[in-house]
C-alpha cells in the first residue's frame, strides 16, 4: 500500500489544484459552489453574493436587519438565462445587491416548498406568476414586493425605490408584508366538511358539461394559448368517457391526443415532449423537456392505447421512452431533471429551440427526392414556418390521407419518414445539445416510474418492466432513509433535502402499480409503509389533508397543503387515490375513510373547477360506481394476471399469487389444479371464473 501512498497524494494534490485554478479561471466565486443544484450552480460564478436557502442565511439576515432578496428559478428556465445575463452578471447591479440585501437563490425543484409560498405571494401581489420569480421579503421571510422576469433598467429602479422605500418607512413596509403574510395562510386554509354526502354523479355530469365550455375540439386542448398538455385532466375525461360512455368528451381526448402527437411540441426525431405550446395548435413548443411532463404522459397514451388501438399513441409510448432512456437516464437506474430550452446555434451562442428548428434547404440538401412528400407531411411551409425562415416539424393530416395524396401505399409512406427522420437525426446528433439537469427527484422518479409500469402493461414490452424495476431499486437505495421517511434529492452520489409529500404520493402510486404488473409483494408493502410514514409525518389532525412539508422540516410562512391539480396531480389528490386503492388490499387500516374525508373536504370546488381537481374526480366515480378489487390465484396467475392488467380498467386493483397468498383477498382462494379469477367488490367476491373473458363480463 505504501508504493501508492505518494501516487494517491499527487491525485488529491491534483484535484485541489484543480479546484483552486477553476475558481482562479472565474472573476467572481459565490457561496453557490457548494451546491449541486446545476441551476445554483449556474450562478455560482456571478458577481451577486448569492447564497443557498439554509437557516444560517435567514438568521443572518435578522442579525443584520437586512431585506432578503430571494430569486427563484430552475436550470432549464429560458427566461431565468436571461435575466442572469441581462443583471446577475452585471457587476454595478451586483453591488447595488450585494450592499442593501441578503441575496438568496432557489432551485424550485429542489425546494418547491419555498416556491409555493412565494408564487402565491407573487400573484396575491400582481396577478400573475412564473419563473423567474424574484422576491423582496422582511428578513424573517414576509415578502412585500415581487416580480418576475425584469429587464436591466426595470430591475434596477425597482430595487432602488425599494432600498429607499425600506429605509424610510420601514413600518409601512412591515404593515403591507403582515397583511399578505396573513392573506397567504388564509388562501390555504381548508374547512372540514362534516356531511356524510359523497358527491353525485348527476353533480359530476354538471362539471363536466361547465368544464366542456372551455374545450377546443378542432385543435384539442382548451381554447387559449398558450396550451398546456394536462395530462391528468385528460386522463380523467378518458375514465369519465368510458364509465359513462360518452362518445363526445371520448372524441374530444382523442381529438387533443392526436394533435399533441402531431404537434410541434412533440419531437419526432428524439421522442419526448416539450414543457408546453405558446400558440393555439401545439406548434411552437417552450423547448424544455421536463421528465416530469414525459412521465404521465407516457401513462396517458397507453392508456389511451389499450382503449383504442390507435398505433399513433403506441408510436407516441415508444418515443418518449427512448427520449427519457437516451437523455435522462443515470446509470445507477435514477432518472434525470431535465434537458434546457436553450443550446448553442451555429454562431455558438445560446438560443432557445437551435437544436430542435430546420431550415427549409438543409431539410431538401439532406432527404433529396424525399423531400417533397416529408414536405408536405411535416408541413415545410406557412404554417409549419416559426420565424427567421426556421421550421418546427408539425403535422395536421393524418397517414391516409398524405398517402392517398402521393399515390403512395401506408407502408411505404411510414418506410419514407422513418428514414426521413433517421438521417434529420444523424444531422442533429452534431449540433450542441441543450444542457441537461442531472439532478435527481424522488417525485419525479415515481412519475416516471408509473409511465414505464402503464408502458409494460398495455404495450407489453418487457423492457419497460426491466427499466422500471431497475428504477424502483435505484429508489430504494438512494433515496430511503435508515428510518423509512425519504429524501428529495440525489446528485453525484449523494441524496439530500427530506422529501415532500408528493414524493411519498408519486412512488407510493408507481409501487402500488408496480405490484399489479408483477405480484411481488414486496412494492406493495413498501407502499403501505411509505403510506404509514406520511400519515405519521405530514398529517393534519384537524382537517385529515397532508401537509406538503413534513413535522421534520423548519417552519416558513406556512404550512402549505397543496389541492389543486396542475400539470402535476396535486399531492393530496394522489394521496387520497393511493389511500382509496389500498383500502381495498388492507380494509382494517383505516385507509378509506382518510380518503372519504379528503374528498369531501374539497368537493364543494368541484362543479364550478373541475379542471382544477380532475385527479380527484377519479375518486367520484370510484365512490359513486363499482370499484372491483381482481385476485388471480393458481399456477397460471402470471399470464392471466397479465391479460387483465393488458385491459383498460381505472376502477380496479389486481392482486395474484400461485397459491394462497398473505393479502386477505388470496386467503382462502386457492384450488390446486386451476387458476381461478376472483372479481370482488369491499372483499365480497362473486363466483370465481377460469378465464378472462368471464371476468371481464363480471366487471
Amino acid at each position: 500500500m505504501k508504493k501508492y501512498y505518494g501516487l494517491f497524494l499527487l491525485i488529491f494534490v491534483a484535484l485541489g489544484c484543480q479546484e483552486k485554478m477553476e475558481k482562479m479561471n472565474h472573476k467572481y466565486t459565490n457561496a453557490l459552489i457548494d451546491e449541486t443544484s446545476p441551476y445554483l450552480l449556474q450562478h455560482a460564478h456571478n458577481p451577486v453574493n448569492w447564497e443557498a436557502w439554509k437557516p444560517e442565511v435567514l438568521e443572518r439576515a435578522q442579525k443584520e436587519n437586512k431585506p432578503l432578496l430571494i430569486s427563484i428559478g430552475y436550470s432549464a428556465c429560458h427566461w431565468c438565462h436571461v435575466m442572469e445575463h441581462e443583471c446577475f452578471e452585471d457587476e454595478e447591479v451586483a453591488q447595488m445587491m450585494n450592499d442593501n440585501f441578503i441575496t438568496i437563490k432557489i432551485d424550485r425543484e429542489e425546494r418547491p416548498d419555498v416556491d409555493q409560498i412565494y408564487m402565491d405571494a407573487i400573484q396575491m401581489m400582481t396577478g400573475n406568476g412564473g419563473w423567474p420569480l424574484n422576491i423582496v421579503a422582511l428578513p424573517d421571510g414576509r415578502p412585500f414586493w415581487g416580480a418576475t422576469y425584469l429587464p436591466k433598467e426595470n430591475w434596477t429602479k425597482s430595487l432602488e425605490r425599494l432600498i429607499a422605500l425600506y429605509k424610510t418607512d420601514k413600518g409601512k413596509v412591515e404593515e403591507y408584508a403582515s397583511n399578505l403574510e396573513r392573506g397567504i395562510k388564509a388562501i390555504n386554509l381548508v374547512e372540514v366538511n362534516k356531511t356524510n354526502e359523497l358527491f353525485p354523479l348527476d353533480s359530476l355530469k354538471t362539471s363536466v358539461a361547465k368544464w366542456s365550455s372551455y374545450f377546443d375540439t378542432y385543435l384539442g386542448g382548451y381554447n387559449r394559448a398558450p396550451k398546456f398538455m394536462m395530462p391528468n385532466n385528460l386522463d380523467f375525461l378518458m375514465h369519465y368517457a368510458i364509465s359513462e360512455e360518452n362518445d363526445s368528451i371520448m372524441e374530444y381526448v382523442n381529438t387533443t391526443l392526436t394533435r399533441m402527437a402531431y404537434g410541434g411540441i412533440f419531437d419526432p426525431i428524439d421522442g419526448g415532449f416539450s414543457r408546453y405550446a405558446v400558440d393555439t395548435k401545439w406548434h411552437i413548443p417552450h423547448f424544455e423537456k421536463m421528465l416530469y411532463d414525459n412521465g404521465p404522459l407516457i401513462s396517458l397514451y397507453a392508456k389511451a392505447f389499450a382503449v383504442t388501438k390507435n398505433p399513433l399513441y403506441k408510436d407516441v409510448v415508444q418515443k418518449c421512452i427512448q427520449f427519457v432512456e437516451t437523455d435522462l437516464l443515470d446509470e445507477s437506474g435514477g432518472f434525470y431533471s431535465s434537458l434546457d430550452a436553450d443550446s448553442q446555434n451555429d454562431l455558438g451562442e445560446l438560443e432557445e429551440g437551435a437544436f430542435y428548428v430546420w431550415k427549409e434547404e438543409a431539410l431538401d440538401s439532406v432527404l433529396g427526392k424525399d423531400f417533397s412528400i416529408f414536405k408536405d407531411y411535416y408541413n415545410i411551409n406557412s404554417y409549419g414556418h416559426w420565424e427567421e425562415g426556421n421550421y418546427v416539424l408539425i403535422r395536421d393530416k393524418s397517414d391516409e390521407e398524405i398517402a392517398a395524396r402521393h399515390g403512395i401505399s401506408g407502408e411505404a409512406l411510414n418506410s419514407l419518414i422513418s428514414e426521413a427522420l433517421k438521417k434529420l437525426k444523424t444531422i442533429r446528433d452534431q449540433r450542441s445539445k441543450p444542457r441537461l439537469d442531472d439532478k435527481i427527484l424522488t417525485s419525479w422518479n415515481g412519475l416516471m416510474l408509473k409511465g414505464l409500469v402503464d408502458a409494460f402493461r398495455y404495450l407489453n414490452d418487457e423492457h419497460y418492466l426491466k427499466i422500471a424495476i431497475k428504477n424502483a431499486e435505484f429508489i430504494e437505495k438512494e433515496m430511503v432513509k435508515p428510518d423509512g421517511t425519504l429524501y428529495r434529492n440525489h446528485k453525484n452520489g449523494t441524496s439530500t433535502i427530506n422529501a415532500f409529500l408528493d414524493d411519498y404520493a408519486t412512488v407510493i402510486e408507481a409501487y402500488t402499480a408496480l405490484y399489479e404488473v408483477t405480484f411481488d409483494e414486496q412494492w406493495l408493502q413498501k407502499a403501505k409503509g411509505l403510506t404509514d410514514t406520511a400519515i405519521s409525518n405530514f398529517k393534519d389532525s384537524e382537517s385529515g389533508m397532508f401537509f406538503y412539508t413534513s413535522d421534520q422540516d423548519n417552519d416558513l410562512i406556512r404550512k402549505s397543503i397543496e389541492l389543486y391539480d396542475k400539470e402535476i396531480s396535486s399531492s393530496n389528490s394522489m394521496m387520497a387515490n393511493n389511500l382509496l386503492k389500498l383500502h381495498k388490499l388492507f380494509p382494517n387500516e383505516n385507509y378509506g375513510t382518510q380518503a372519504l374525508q379528503m374528498v369531501r373536504n374539497v368537493q364543494e370546488n368541484f362543479i364550478e373547477n373541475g379542471q382544477s381537481f380532475a385527479n380527484w374526480l377519479n375518486l367520484v366515480l370510484f365512490q359513486n360506481k363499482n370499484f372491483y378489487e381482481i385476485a388471480v390465484v393458481g399456477e397460471d396467475y402470471q399470464e392471466l394476471g397479465k391479460e387483465i392488467a393488458s385491459h383498460y380498467l381505472p376502477n380496479g386493483i389486481l392482486v395474484g399469487s400461485g397459491n394462497e397468498g398473505t393479502l386477505d383477498l388470496l386467503k382462502s382462494r386457492y384450488n390446486e389444479g386451476q387458476t381461478l379469477i376472483y372479481v370482488c367488490i369491499e372483499g365480497t367476491c362473486k363466483l370465481p371464473v377460469t378465464s378472462v373473458e368471464q371476468a371481464l363480463k363480471q366487471l
